[in-house]
């Protein structure tokens, strides 16, 4: 008899403590549920308005013709200070405190500016190829040690596609405090090719071979007019060079064509090529 009651007490302080609990462990689950709704529903209402945002500065940028590289630059800040908006606004959401996330990156505060020094050089490095503008998009730069067409300045990368298909991506820091050739400011390019020569050749009628293959060329500029002649004297041979001016976009095929030219004019008049990258003329 005393057990059995001793047995009715304890379902009773069980069921009377338990029910609270699960009761409020479900509030929490439905409150959490209702919360990671609500945020996925921010998330992808926001991301919509992310977009539109940046297609309507997009536009206005487009309407006031602003320099394409500032355009980029522009719409990349823009994308990266919405997300850190909409990032914030979820946080929110879910209830976590914003004083109690602040304190913690405060803690990290020294860890966290490591990680980001070079990022924040990253964008002042943009900062100062927008205002200096060395390169503009479209053109052909040659920068640490990668030759390429500039596709897009962003905030932290400047991104070059090569002319084998690559994608390059440059953090604009070191980009921006390093040599840049630019192989497109200017209208003309100089096509320069050289020749080893062994001595015992005679020096004017392979002037005139090659002069006359620079000028069948119909896209070798007439002015500057082309130059034939040696530039360099050496231990058993000297250097002979060819220089043409062309239009810039047409630099790499009339290259090719003038090599090709000179190989066939020195192979008709019976020129030696040789392993050292001489020409010995046979008479």
């Amino acid at each position: 008899m005393l057990g059995l009651v001793l047995l009715q007490s304890i379902e009773q302080i069980s069921t009377s403590s338990l029910q609270p609990l699960v009761q409020g462990l479900l509030e929490r689950l439905v409150g959490l549920g209702e919360k990671l709704i609500g945020a996925v529903i921010v998330y992808f209402i926001g991301s919509w308005v992310i977009s539109w945002l940046r297609k309507l500065v997009r536009k206005l940028l487009s309407r006031k013709q602003v320099d394409g590289a500032v355009s980029t630059f522009i719409n990349s800040l823009v994308n990266t200070l919405l997300r850190v908006i909409l990032v914030v606004a979820i946080i929110g959401i879910l209830g976590i405190p914003i004083t109690s996330l602040a304190a913690i990156i405060a803690a990290g505060g020294l860890a966290i500016g490591m990680a980001m020094k070079d990022n924040l050089s990253n964008f002042a490095g943009g900062i100062m190829i927008l205002m200096n503008k060395p390169f503009k998009l479209n053109d052909r730069i040659l920068v640490q040690g990668m030759d390429g067409v500039v596709m897009e300045i962003g905030i932290l990368y400047t991104i070059l596609l090569t002319a084998d298909g690559r994608t390059i991506y440059i953090p604009n820091g070191p980009l921006s405090t390093g040599s840049i050739t630019n192989y497109s400011t200017q209208e003309n390019r100089r096509v320069d090719i050289t020749l080893n020569i062994n001595y015992g050749n005679n020096i004017d009628e392979l002037k005139a071979v090659l002069a006359d293959v620079v000028n069948q060329n119909e896209k070798v500029l007439k002015a500057p007019s082309p130059f034939v002649g040696i530039t360099n004297i050496n231990n058993g041979n000297f250097d002979i060079v060819i220089r043409a001016w062309v239009l810039n976009e047409d630099y790499g095929s009339v290259s090719v064509a003038l090599n090709e030219a000179i190989y066939d004019a020195l192979s008709q008049k019976r020129v030696f090529v040789s392993s050292s990258i001489s020409v010995k003329m046979i008479s």
